[in-house]
């Protein structure tokens, strides 16, 4: 449904601007949600863009911003004037807008923020890494003291309350701070609704709130709010000074942006800064051609092997009828087991000290595998009337591969993880690059030691 009304919209306004009509597309484009705004407004070419954004109506606009994908929106803020730029950004959210500014040239950022009305949000926000929780969080939120009464705090979040956009999520949970910003205690509106309007606030208040420091990894706090249910997430400094919120909309692009990133590496290429679409063949070339490269030279250990056996094959031919089987089971099992550990070390379902049950789970699971796997290519390799001894060969050879592969695919992550490497590079290609040599390795070796006429 969303799908049909962007593209009808993206055909429409772009006939009207194609004509000059700019008043019908800006009409049409405005009378969109923003994620629909964004869509057909990524879509637009860039002098299109450049010429259309400054003619919205601010709020739109800083939505539009808003909702485009980070890449696309530095690129179009880059090719607008400072002056035309600097009003929406303040307009915008002000993590959003850090986080933009965070992506553009330096004389452009000192540029801008030389003409932005309020720059006391933004700024904070801007020293902060962007995958830190410091770039995630707002700096814009209410905050209650623990003498207040419940009426006075009600009262207070009555007068915040029209500044903030319907649905916002940053009065969910209230935070509590002293008259330096400490941080001491938490209190759900709900709460505070339902209590004695006499009540001070820190009666009714937790006094042990979760919370993070501004360097937090944005992955460690999403797994915090998962874990929790936490709808938003107070950021503290050194001090223990509130200095920020992560709301729950901010948990999910997180979440996004790490599974895009890891559904990219299990295939062997660097993630894409920009949608498939919007990236150009260049960059996408060179995002992948790194690892095909080492998987290449890797590969080539695979042909050593072969060549270390030539005799056994040229007296066994047969032998050389079941080497994609063997290697593509391994590879298989290897893959199905790293893909497991990947996803158990994400979610923190082991750790590394687990190594060793790690270890024990998979080989007796590899074991249970390789058996049941190797009655059914016993009987492949008699129904090719291959011999009852090539076929125990196979058979032992897929018994002792699976177990092999799991082993290693167990480790490789582990391992991954303990040297600060992204566990799910060594996902998917290279664990099967790696079982092919080592595969072929152990199928001859116990050829060689079960046919009696090599």
């Amino acid at each position: 449904m969303e799908t049909t009304v962007v593209d009808n919209a993206l055909t429409q306004i772009s006939l009207y601007l194609q004509k000059g009509q700019w008043e019908q597309a800006i009409s049409l484009l405005e009378s969109l949600r923003p994620p629909d705004q964004a869509d057909v407004f990524e879509d637009l070419d860039e002098q299109q863009q450049t010429e259309l954004l400054p003619r919205l109506d601010i709020e739109d606009s800083a939505d539009i911003l808003e909702e485009m994908e980070d890449e696309e929106a530095a690129e179009l803020a880059i090719r607008l004037q400072a002056e035309a730029l600097a009003p929406i950004l303040d307009e915008m959210e002000a993590d959003e807008a850090a986080d933009l500014l965070g992506d553009l040239p330096v004389e452009k950022v000192r540029e801008i923020l030389a003409r932005m009305k309020d720059v006391s949000a933004v700024q904070p926000l801007l020293i902060h890494a962007d995958e830190s929780a410091g770039g995630l969080m707002t700096s814009e939120f209410p905050a209650l003291r623990r003498r207040q009464t419940v009426s006075a705090a009600l009262a207070c979040l009555k007068a915040w309350a029209p500044e903030e956009e319907p649905g916002s999520q940053r009065a969910y949970y209230l935070y509590v701070i002293d008259e330096q910003q400490h941080l001491q205690g938490v209190v759900s509106l709900l709460d505070l609704i339902a209590a004695d309007p006499l009540k001070q606030v820190g009666d009714i208040m937790d006094p042990d709130p979760i919370a993070v420091q501004a360097g937090t990894d944005q992955e460690e706090c999403a797994r915090l709010m998962s874990r929790y249910d936490l709808i938003s997430l107070p950021v503290i400094n050194g001090e223990n000074r509130l200095i920020g919120i992560i709301t729950a909309d901010d948990l999910v692009e997180v979440l996004e942006e790490e599974t895009t990133e890891d559904i990219q590496r299990l295939g062997g290429a660097q993630p894409l800064q920009k949608p498939y679409l919007n990236t150009g063949v260049l960059e996408v070339t060179w995002k992948r051609i790194g690892w095909l490269l080492l998987l290449l030279v890797t590969a080539t250990f695979t042909g050593t092997v072969l060549r270390y056996f030539e005799y056994e094959l040229e007296v066994v031919v047969s032998l050389a009828y079941f080497i994609p089987l063997l290697i593509g089971t391994g590879g298989n099992a290897g893959s199905q087991t790293t893909s497991a550990i990947v996803r158990a070390l994400a979610v923190r379902d082991i750790a590394l000290r687990d190594f060793a049950r790690v270890l024990w789970h998979e080989m007796r699971t590899g074991l249970l595998l390789g058996v049941c796997l190797a009655a059914v290519a016993f009987g492949r390799a008699l129904l090719w009337q291959t011999g009852p001894l090539v076929a125990l060969a196979v058979a032992l050879s897929i018994v002792a591969i699976v177990v092999w592969s799991t082993s290693v695919g167990s480790l490789l992550p582990l391992l991954a993880a303990r040297l600060g490497i992204d566990p799910t590079v060594v996902s998917g290609p290279a664990m099967s690059t790696l079982v092919d040599a080592t595969g072929l390795f152990i199928y001859f070796s116990i050829a060689r030691v079960i046919l009696p006429m090599i």
